[in-house]
């Protein structure tokens, strides 16, 4: 009798454990599909379609072509305010899936539905088990050291410009 009881303990751990280790699993990769569309969306377009040019691309085609809308835009008077519509923006969209089902999702502030669709076909292939780590080294991690290469360069030029009212000198009147 105890000997069952211990044999479905360990069952129910061992399933316990693998569901466990399949949510984490998928919050890494949802981590890291966030982490590449935030260093995606600050990329131009020019720069995702070159980068992507030095891998072989898998079939894929365009569940949704590139469209643009609207959004709206919402804010808060102070931190803790009633939210309000600020305004709207144009935004564009597209949607990929790959031949080997992965499918990938592109948004992107403005008209350019070409970053869209290279956003989304990204997105999947940052799924797919073939491309993932390709496309991580050879295209996001080089757009990712350009992107903090271009903050830093704006961070040291606002910094030039800061004046520090502790350290002036006085004038004897």
């Amino acid at each position: 009798m105890k000997l069952s009881i211990i044999i479905d303990n360990l069952s129910s751990a061992s399933s316990v454990k693998r569901s466990m280790d399949s949510v984490t699993q998928h919050n890494t990769q949802q981590a890291q599909r966030q982490a590449a569309m935030a260093v995606l969306a600050h990329a131009e377009a020019g720069e995702i379609a070159a980068r992507l040019r030095t891998i072989p691309l898998p079939g894929h085609q365009d569940l949704r072509e590139p469209e643009n809308g609207l959004v709206m835009l919402r804010g808060r008077v102070g931190g803790d305010g009633a939210p309000f519509n600020l305004g709207e923006a144009t935004v564009s969209r597209a949607a990929v899936r790959l031949a080997s089902g992965e499918v990938g999702f592109g948004y992107t502030l403005g008209r350019d539905g070409e970053k869209a669709r290279l956003i989304a076909l990204c997105d999947a292939l940052v799924q797919s088990r073939d491309f993932g780590g390709l496309v991580e080294r050879d295209v996001i991690a080089p757009l990712r050291e350009q992107l903090m290469i271009r903050r830093k360069q704006a961070a040291e030029e606002t910094a030039a410009t800061k004046v520090d009212f502790y350290t002036m000198v006085r004038g004897e009147g």
